[in-house]
């Protein structure tokens, strides 16, 4: 079984999908890897590091992926209107494994099953205690969160800790953290450890208790309506007009003491809340800093810009793209040993390949593409099931219009 670990060409994506200690592994189940010349410059990681894992080095990408049966990525395979052709580079029955943004890119699923391409979704991986240390999304939140409290105090022109000193006292830096997740809640450690006081907001009441196990301070909105703010997978759910009016107001009256905010708030499959107003970032004080990780889903601050460092209104705001990407050597690591983890229970050590069970959730719930067919029970309603679903929605307005036409003429000879 040959596995294909080709060099990432989108831009601003440093990352590799594996390491020299992912390689070894997998060459010592039996299985031929092939990475391609280059792929791990980035990460830190040189094709000798590779060979001397036992992999094959090749100088082209199509090299690379010729046979491959497995193909290990970061980012899903480019199609020719994104600026290379990827896609068909693969022969059909091959098995991708990556990040592919699936649940905002039917098109793109569309167009890998109709290539033959089984394709699972690392994003997708379920919350799930056995699939922890396959989440992809936990290990590179982990890695921003702390990268944007670096970043942003590395731009703030001011210390952070409190400092006691003869001269004077410099008081410590505010840091405001929004979404308490994993991005969130590094971000909170990493600012607690650089002496700041922190303060996080987020719409699960759950997440109080791991706040202030850091150190920080959980800003409470409106304790009944956030009841029932958690989706069965943990994460945060869009919350009413009533909610979002007194969030704002709190959000705003906290900003005005804020130096630092560190914008972590994601909602699945939708675009990111905006939690900042313009408004709000005037009432700022000078020379405070906004950090974006949601920058790349419309931001939590409409006046990020993608990969851009701006001021407005005497504010910083950080929209750096793939914050990851930024610590590429751990997030390189971290995320080969995520894909590698998925698939140990899947190898079969006497056959020497990989035999997915698609009974298994793990491989159920990432699994988006499978015999030509969209496969993940999110698409369910793909285009191709919207004419049954339509007329199934017609013939029950039909019925109900029925019902309600005899109702009347019973009422009639009543």
């Amino acid at each position: 079984m040959k596995i294909s670990i080709p060099k990432e060409r989108r831009e601003h994506e440093t990352r590799v999908a594996a390491s020299p200690d992912t390689v070894k592994k997998l060459v010592g189940f039996g299985f031929d890897v092939t990475v391609e010349k280059g792929a791990g410059l980035a990460s830190n990681i040189t094709d000798d590091m590779y060979k001397k894992a036992g992999a094959s080095i090749s100088k082209t990408e199509k090299a690379t992926l010729e046979n491959a049966d497995i193909v290990l990525k970061i980012q899903r395979p480019m199609m020719k209107d994104e600026g290379e052709d990827e896609l068909s580079l693969l022969k059909s029955g091959t098995t991708v494994i990556s990040l592919m943004q699936a649940l905002v890119s039917r098109d793109r699923m569309e167009a890998f099953a109709k290539a033959g391409i089984t394709t699972f979704a690392m994003e997708l991986m379920p919350r799930i205690s056995r699939a922890q240390s396959m989440d992809v999304l936990s290990s590179q939140s982990n890695l921003a969160g702390y990268k944007a409290v670096i970043d942003g105090a590395a731009e703030f022109g001011q210390a952070m800790p409190m400092m006691m000193t003869a001269a004077g006292t410099v008081p410590p830096a505010k840091v405001l953290v929004f979404g308490g997740g994993v991005a969130g809640l590094q971000a909170i450690a990493t600012a607690k450890r650089l002496g700041a006081i922190v303060y996080c907001f987020d719409v699960r009441p759950a997440v109080k208790e791991q706040v202030e196990s850091l150190g920080g301070r959980f800003v409470v909105v409106d304790e009944e309506a956030t009841k029932d703010a958690e989706t069965s997978g943990g994460y945060a759910k869009e919350m009413s007009d009533d909610y979002k009016k007194k969030q704002a107001e709190a959000i705003a009256e906290q900003l005005k003491k804020t130096d630092i905010a560190i914008c972590t708030a994601l909602i699945p499959g939708k675009p990111a809340p905006v939690l900042i107003t313009e408004e709000m970032v005037k009432s700022m004080k000078q020379g405070s800093v906004i950090v974006d990780l949601a920058v790349e889903a419309g931001g939590n601050c409409p006046l990020a810009e993608y990969d851009k460092v701006v001021k407005k209104h005497d504010v910083t705001i950080m929209g750096h793209a793939n914050v990851p990407g930024r610590i590429p050597a751990n997030a390189s690591a971290l995320f080969a040993k995520n894909i590698l983890n998925f698939l140990v229970p899947m190898v079969d050590k006497e056959e020497k390949t990989i035999k997915f069970d698609f009974d298994d959730e793990t491989v159920k719930g990432t699994c988006v593409t499978r015999d030509g067919k969209i496969v993940h029970s999110a698409f369910a309603d793909l285009k191709e099931d919207k004419p049954k679903k339509q007329a199934k929605k017609a013939s029950k307005a039909k019925k109900a219009k029925k019902a309600k036409k005899a109702k009347k003429t019973d009422k009639g000879e009543k």
